[in-house]
C-alpha cells in the first residue's frame, strides 16, 4: 500500500487521528507507581511489558526462538524503527527467561545496549545490562525479569528527558506484538479454549491502534507506522468475541496470522 492509500484506510477506519487524546492504558498493563516514579517515568505510562509477560505465563508453555536475533545485528536508521525492534528484544529477555533459554540474555543484552545508545539512553541502561548478564550466568529467573522491567522503564525516562515521549509508545507497542506472536504461535499449536481466552484482549489492540495515531504526525504518519494501525486495526477485529463466547481454534489460528505478520513488521 502507498502511504495515501494507508491513510484513507485509516480515515475510513477510525475519526480519530494525529493530535487526539490518547486512550488510557488497559489498568492491568500499568505497573505499580513506586517503580515507574523511581525511573524517572512520571510524566507519561505505557503498558509494562514485564505486565504483558504476567498475563502470557497463563498460557505457558510458549514457543521461542532465536533465530531472528542475527537480524538485530545491523541497526535501522530510524528512530521509530530502533524503538520498535527495541521493544521486541526487551520481549525476547522475557520469553527466554521464561522458556529456559537464559543463556540467550547476553546476546539479548549486548543488543538491548546497542539499541539504547542509539537511541541515546545508552547511558542509562549500563548498569541493567551488567545486571541482566550477572542473573543469568546466576540462573535467577526473578531478577533477570525485574531488570528487564527496569530497562524498559530508564529508556522510557531517557526519552522524555531528550523530548522524545513517543517512542516510548513504540517500544511498548514492539514488545506486546513479540509477546503476542510467541502466546498465539504457542496457543495455535497447542490449543485449548481456556488458555486462548487470555490472548483475546480487544482493549489493548484498541489502546494501541488508538494510540499510534495520535502520535505526533512526524511518526504517525510515517508508511510503516500507518501500516501497523491497519493491521492493529484488524488484529482488533479478530479479538472480539460477544458474551459468553469461547475462542475456537480458528479463531486462534487468525488472531497468529495476524499476529505473525504485525510481528514481522515491528522487526523489520
Amino acid at each position: 500500500m502507498t502511504k495515501r492509500l494507508l491513510a484513507m484506510v485509516l480515515g475510513a477506519l477510525s475519526a480519530s487521528g494525529a493530535g487526539q487524546s490518547p486512550p488510557p492504558v488497559p489498568a492491568d498493563l500499568i505497573a505499580e507507581e513506586d517503580a515507574r516514579e523511581e525511573s524517572g517515568v512520571n510524566e507519561m505510562t505505557v503498558p509494562s511489558i514485564a505486565l504483558v509477560f504476567d498475563e502470557l505465563q497463563k498460557i505457558s508453555p510458549l514457543g521461542y526462538t532465536s533465530e531472528h536475533l542475527d537480524a538485530h545485528r545491523r541497526l535501522p536508521l530510524d528512530r521509530t524503527r530502533l524503538a520498535l525492534r527495541l521493544g521486541t528484544l526487551i520481549a525476547d529477555g522475557f520469553v527466554a527467561v521464561q522458556t529456559g533459554h537464559a543463556d540467550d540474555v547476553p546476546k539479548i543484552a549486548s543488543l538491548l545496549s546497542r539499541y539504547a545508545k542509539a537511541l541515546g539512553a545508552g547511558d542509562r541502561i549500563k548498569g541493567h545490562a551488567a545486571a541482566l548478564l550477572d542473573y543469568a550466568r546466576k540462573k535467577d529467573l526473578i531478577k533477570l525479569k525485574q531488570a528487564l522491567a527496569l530497562t524498559q522503564n530508564d529508556v522510557e525516562a531517557e526519552l522524555i528527558a531528550l523530548r522524545d515521549p513517543d517512542l516510548s509508545t513504540l517500544i511498548s507497542l514492539g514488545g506486546w506484538l513479540q509477546a503476542l506472536n510467541a502466546g498465539t504461535s504457542a496457543v495455535s499449536k497447542d490449543y485449548s479454549p481456556e488458555r486462548a481466552t487470555h490472548l483475546f484482549r480487544e482493549d489493548i489492540a484498541d489502546y494501541y491502534t488508538e494510540t499510534i495515531g495520535s502520535l505526533d504526525p512526524a511518526i504517525s504518519e510515517l508508511p510503516h507506522i500507518l501500516q501497523i494501525r491497519v493491521l492493529l486495526s484488524g488484529l482488533r477485529n479478530a479479538m472480539v468475541l460477544v458474551d459468553g463466547e469461547k475462542p475456537t481454534r480458528e479463531k486462534v489460528v487468525e488472531l497468529a496470522a495476524v499476529a505473525a505478520k504485525l510481528s514481522q513488521l515491528v522487526r523489520r
